[in-house]
């Protein structure tokens, strides 16, 4: 049906942009109130909790009481979902992981629930917890992309490469660039054998390009694969070339199939200076270099490091490995939680 046959004439001039302005507005408002319920759904669940250890802590009540609780709130609110036995113990759990009154609500609040479970679930301690806490809500990470980093042990391969970036950096830059590296870098979404050559690599992980922004982590933009770079007249490529957004420069990628040699830092080093050189804005930061092996000798890298003059991260990467038995939790999956709390 045609605007003219239900009444509607052209818009006109400038409502295209109010409407544009309008739809803003309302998606900015329907976010402050999605925010908001989950704002007071954590606190009401941190409040439960609370009564719940109180009662059992002070006045003896036993682990029964729960089950009968579950009973009765979903009696008296059929249409609230959340009273199950065993979101009743999250609840439980979750007041008794965090204690802080001011903590949970200018900090934890922030998180939908879900968020909350998968920290009580995966992760052993407070120390360990906040720092998955501060990184989800600093890169506003989705419930599945937080248990990945902590099943992928992000933590403990933080800041972990072997660099002279204090050398080369200005502190506030080395200090954001050696937290930006991890070592060693997991490449098992390859489904490559532990033998695959450099090319193969470099083929897959620009497949799985998406996989591997969000290995590298925040901040990472791709820029391209076997980049022309034309010094004097002869040509060089480099592997892979990116730009990060917050050190404002880039950073080239070399991989090595084997272990890591001193000489590797060579040609890397001619790269980063050629993009320099040839592609570096005069307000960029000096390009940074990543040379990503196969194993390596810690003081063997640091030694070839000590006297480079360019700022240049080693780390390993592993194409097949499993979760550390440690990490293989026996218990329930998100997915499982969310069917259990909607009955």
């Amino acid at each position: 049906m045609s605007e003219t046959a239900i009444g509607l004439t052209a818009p006109p001039e400038g409502y295209s942009d109010w409407l544009t302005d309008l739809k803003g507005r309302i998606h900015n408002a329907q976010q402050r109130a999605s925010i908001a319920v989950n704002r007071e759904l954590v606190l009401l669940y941190w409040q439960i909790g609370c009564d719940i250890l109180t009662r059992q802590n002070d006045q003896g009540w036993g682990s029964k009481v729960i089950d009968r609780l579950a009973q009765d709130l979903r009696a008296a609110f059929p249409d609230m979902k959340g009273f199950s036995p065993r979101n009743l113990k999250y609840m439980r759990a979750f007041a008794e992981a965090w204690p802080d009154s001011e903590f949970v609500q200018e900090v934890l609040a922030q998180l939908p629930w879900y968020h909350q479970i998968a920290l009580l679930d995966k992760l052993p301690g407070p120390e360990t917890r906040r720092w998955y806490i501060t990184q989800t809500i600093k890169h506003n990470w989705s419930r599945n992309t937080l248990v990945m980093h902590i099943e992928n042990r992000l933590l403990e391969r933080s800041g972990k490469a072997v660099s002279n970036f204090e050398n080369h950096l200005p502190k506030a830059q080395s200090d954001l660039a050696r937290e930006t590296l991890k070592d060693p870098y997991r490449f098992d979404f390859l489904s490559l054998g532990l033998n695959a050559q450099e090319r193969d690599i470099e083929n897959a992980l620009i497949k799985h390009v998406t996989d591997f922004l969000l290995e590298l982590g925040a901040g990472f933009a791709f820029v391209g694969r076997q980049v022309l770079l034309n010094v004097g007249g002869d040509e060089f490529f480099v592997d892979l070339l990116f730009y990060h957004l917050k050190l404002r420069c880039y950073v080239v990628i070399e991989l090595k199939a084997g272990k890591f040699k001193p000489e590797h830092l060579g040609k890397l080093s001619f790269y980063l200076a050629a993009v320099d050189a040839e592609l570096k804005h005069p307000q960029d930061g000096p390009t940074i270099g990543l040379l990503l092996c196969k194993g390596k000798n810690e003081v063997v890298a640091e030694y070839a490091l000590r006297d480079n003059n360019r700022p240049i991260g080693v780390a390993e990467y592993q194409l097949v490995e499993s979760l550390p038995a440690e990490l293989q939790s026996s218990l329930p999956s998100i997915e499982q939680i969310e069917r259990e709390l909607a009955g």
